[in-house]
């Protein structure tokens, strides 16, 4: 492949999961930075990646874009966000029902008004696209048009979104309810307009096991058996009164994973959100199934649920379950993956855990990339992949330059970033190769 453009910096991959090291490997064990490192790339996908030397020397009338001093690496890719809820991040006081009750519900029956979710998935993606996130797994509302223009914004900038319709027939307000058959026909008819067409991915969606009745889960079930290279998402066990609610609505199940297991909503492509409260034989039937989970941590310290098991969940030799990083807007308190970060590495320390940055960076990418069945085409620098890619400023302010001065190695770099760094350290985005963002006031040196 001929490269159309080189972008010249700091490059930083994985070369390995940096969970799966041998003890005493460590963790930076799994990454490869290059100090003056080059991407050569080639309609929209990586061609060659390396030393800048190598890279120019080889292609030498191809434009470079040098951003000097600044770390080159894949895109974030968050693995659950609501884009309906953008408009309710911080807000004041709730635990998990009430915040339902008091701010979702009421923000997502605005959606039913296309031109209403238009603007509401601009202002999403814009956002994600400003905080270096190029990936998402993203919930609509029960409106068909929220999905259809979630969709239709995200192909105008060839983002690739994962995304469904929320199905939702009971415990919610009648604007935000369907039925059991409504929801299957919507989403079949969402799913063959959007799956696999050009970058999108179908995900079946029903909200969660409260809000559908046994016979949804069924529809829902049976919908993914019918399309099994589309995704399904959900949420499990992020709350004590929700798992509660669960055991009263349900009480033939043995535990709230089995409600979803009973409708054939388990396996690989599965992707559970928050998963804090889990029994063991829960996280057995996860592991047993190849489903995945998604950590949210800054939603899960916001709206008081409780601390996620790093250790006992991914960073576990028995059988790790595939897990993604997720901001959860809105219930989660920012779009950057370094708050999210962060809140995980704090999260984790609550419960005598350290989480090494090279772990974090790998689940705000690859991790998540795989937990939504696109590690093959995102989530690391590397050949043959989608340009997706970040410009990290490591200086993005007085006090994180301070601390980068005083860096041993680029383990300490990253940490300094996800600990004190915000929008200001994405100094661009590139979907598929293409300068989609780029901070006022930096540029790179042609």
């Amino acid at each position: 492949m001929i490269p159309n453009l080189i972008i010249r910096g700091e490059t930083l991959a994985f070369r390995a999961d940096p969970f799966a090291l041998e003890p005493g490997a460590g963790s930076s064990a799994s990454i490869v930075h290059d100090t003056d490192g080059a991407v050569a790339i080639s309609n929209g996908r990586i061609a060659a990646v390396g030393a800048a030397r190598d890279i120019i020397a080889a292609h030498p009338a191809v434009p470079v874009e040098h951003w000097r001093n600044h770390i080159i690496m894949a895109g974030f890719v968050d693995a659950h966000a609501h884009y309906p809820q953008t408009e309710i991040i911080a807000s004041y006081g709730a635990q998990l029902i009430e915040w339902l009750n008091k701010y979702t519900f009421p923000a997502e029956l605005k959606f039913a008004d296309p031109a209403y979710a238009r603007a509401a998935a601009e202002t999403y993606l814009d956002e994600c696209l400003r905080n270096g996130t190029t990936s998402a797994s993203v919930y609509a509302t029960v409106h068909a048009c929220a999905a259809d223009v979630l969709f239709e914004a995200a192909a105008a900038r060839n983002i690739a979104i994962a995304s469904g319709k929320v199905m939702m027939d009971r415990n919610a307000p009648a604007g935000l309810t369907d039925t059991a058959q409504s929801s299957y026909d919507d989403s079949k008819r969402l799913l063959a307009k959007w799956h696999m067409k050009g970058r999108a991915t179908y995900v079946v969606t029903p909200r969660f096991a409260p809000t559908s009745t046994p016979e949804q889960l069924d529809a829902a079930g049976t919908l993914w058996r019918e399309h099994p290279g589309a995704l399904m998402q959900t949420h499990i066990s992020e709350n004590l009164k929700e798992i509660a609610w669960v055991k009263s609505l349900f009480p033939n199940a043995r535990d709230y994973l089995d409600v979803y297991e009973q409708a054939g909503l388990v396996g690989p492509g599965a992707n559970f959100g928050h998963a804090i409260h889990l029994t063991p034989r829960e996280i057995a039937r996860l592991r047993e199934t190849g489903s995945g989970i998604s950590h949210c941590p800054t939603s899960n310290l916001f709206i008081g649920s409780g601390l996620f098991d790093m250790q006992g969940l991914r960073d576990t030799k028995d059988r790790p379950i595939v897990t993604g990083l997720a901001t959860d807007i809105g219930g989660g308190s920012s779009v950057s993956m370094f708050a999210t970060m962060r809140a995980a590495y704090e999260i984790a320390q609550l419960r005598g855990y350290s989480l090494h940055p090279a772990k974090a960076y790998y689940l705000a990418t690859m991790g998540s990339a795989a937990l939504l069945r696109m590690s093959r085409d995102i989530g690391n620098l590397e050949a043959g992949k989608v340009a997706d890619i970040a410009v990290i400023d490591p200086r993005s302010t007085p006090l994180i330059a301070q601390r980068v001065r005083r860096a041993n190695d680029i383990s300490d770099v990253l940490f300094a970033q996800m600990i004190l760094a915000d929008d200001r350290a994405i100094a661009a985005t590139y979907i598929a190769g293409k300068r989609l963002h780029t901070r006022s006031g930096a540029h790179p040196v042609a």
